[in-house]
């Protein structure tokens, strides 16, 4: 069997390395210089976002389900109504220990209580874990 395609294999192959560049390389260690080298060297170190704690979910007293994820920073908290696909509302609090606010609601307890307190404008109600 005598097949044309195999005789033009190697001469494809041979067009294809001649395509490539014959010049050497050359590495130079240092490399060309960064203009934003000493910006990056004075800038404040990066503070990387608190992990998940805990995500859980509360029976409030009007049996709603709010479902909330405490974060380990101990200052920010998830809050999502209705749904665990909801969008969140970011809460935050001044200092651990304190009571969450965001988005008209204040949220008190911490991700090991077995229940918090779930305020919204003036109306509060106790959620149970």
């Amino acid at each position: 069997m005598n097949h044309p395609m195999l005789r033009a294999l190697p001469l494809a192959a041979l067009f294809l390395l001649a395509a490539c560049d014959t010049k050497p390389t050359t590495i130079v260690a240092g490399g060309p210089a960064d203009p934003t080298a000493n910006e990056i060297a004075n800038a404040p170190p990066v503070k990387l976002p608190p992990a998940m704690l805990a995500s859980k979910s509360y029976r409030c007293k009007d049996n709603t389900i709010v479902y909330v994820d405490w974060f380990n920073d101990n200052t920010t908290a998830n809050l999502r109504l209705k749904e665990k696909t909801a969008d969140p509302i970011a809460l935050a609090a001044p200092s651990a220990g304190a009571p969450y606010t965001g988005g008209d609601y204040t949220l008190t307890g911490d991700a090991k209580a077995s229940s918090v307190t779930l305020a919204k404008g003036g109306a509060s109600q106790t959620c149970e874990g």
